[in-house]
């Protein structure tokens, strides 16, 4: 079966359009109407008019497009597609940690579940999470949840004190400053640029930080033809599309490979992904009270995202 041929087809049939994330595998990147970011994603599914989205990302992504286009079936290819972040910050616990500070408003990151978001008064994205913060008040008490790495990095760049959810993301919390040493030691021509969901001492080395759509972005501005890109693999192949010249070098989650793959993201497949469009399932479900109540810090992200011209 020629998968390409067959899901441009269903897409006409079903007025379904296919998002997809930079983790994605190449194939989905290729075949999708729209690839960016948690941003991009959230504002894309927003203004989607299509029937059906096929969210080829994590379940959390599917959730924000669902609540942000709640009468459109959004379906994803493997529900299994999870995330570590998100299932470090679970909802009863968060609850408590939260009374613990009654004056402190919470900005989560969107790699949180839609029962976190409920209890959330703003959400962010890697690329404005600095932007959404700096928005409140000097004085403002901030909860900043889950990712501490992330958290601790706005900390530093702007001197604020928020107080932080001991959460991170496996695929970059796991990259080290040894296999970095050692990569800026046999390409002393590279720069490194990192995502700021890294721990402090990788972010500390890094020449440029910033949201995947800021890495793609530099890369192609730069004059450097030699990059070390500390986050998930998946970004290489828009890297390489914009930048045919340049070398791109991804820092390995271990001494195994040269790769830096997302487990979650990964179970989508160009298959799943047909299955997906063809059964119109798994569809994702959220009840009426969760979409009213999560919705709003997404919509309060993208509005002051629209204020500081970000989108």
């Amino acid at each position: 079966m020629d998968l390409v041929k067959e899901i441009e087809k269903l897409k006409k049939q079903k007025d379904a359009i296919i998002l997809a994330h930079y983790y994605q595998v190449p194939e989905i990147q290729d075949i999708a109407d729209y690839i960016g970011d948690s941003l991009g994603l959230a504002q894309k599914a927003s203004e989607a008019k299509a029937k059906i989205i096929v969210f080829a990302g994590v379940h959390f992504m599917a959730e924000t497009a669902k609540m942000l286009n709640f009468q459109t079936k959004v379906v994803l290819p493997d529900l299994e597609a999870g995330c570590s972040l998100a299932d470090s910050c679970p909802l009863d616990d968060f609850i408590a940690f939260k009374e613990k500070y009654p004056d402190h408003i919470v900005i989560s990151y969107i790699n949180t579940t839609a029962a976190i978001k409920t209890v959330t008064d703003v959400v962010c994205t890697s690329g404005n999470a600095v932007q959404i913060v700096e928005s409140f008040p000097k004085d403002q008490k901030i909860i900043f949840a889950p990712d501490k790495n992330l958290g601790g990095y706005i900390n530093r760049i702007t001197g604020r004190n928020m107080v932080l959810w001991d959460g991170t993301c496996e695929v970059h919390d796991i990259l080290s400053t040894e296999s970095i040493f050692q990569m800026k030691e046999e390409n002393p021509d590279a720069e490194l640029i990192a995502h700021p969901e890294c721990n402090a001492p990788v972010l500390e080395l890094a020449d440029y930080i910033g949201s995947t759509t800021g890495m793609l972005k530099y890369t192609a501005s730069s004059p450097s033809k030699k990059f070390i890109v500390a986050t998930e693999t998946g970004i290489i192949h828009q890297m390489q599309l914009q930048s045919p010249g340049k070398e791109f070098l991804v820092v390995p989650s271990d001494k195994t490979c040269s790769c830096n793959d997302c487990p979650y993201m990964k179970l989508n497949t160009m298959e799943k992904l047909y299955l997906a469009l063809k059964n119109e399932q798994p569809e994702i479900i959220l009840d009426e009270k969760t979409i009213e109540m999560a919705r709003k810090p997404i919509e309060r992200m993208l509005e002051i995202s629209r204020e500081l011209k970000l989108i």
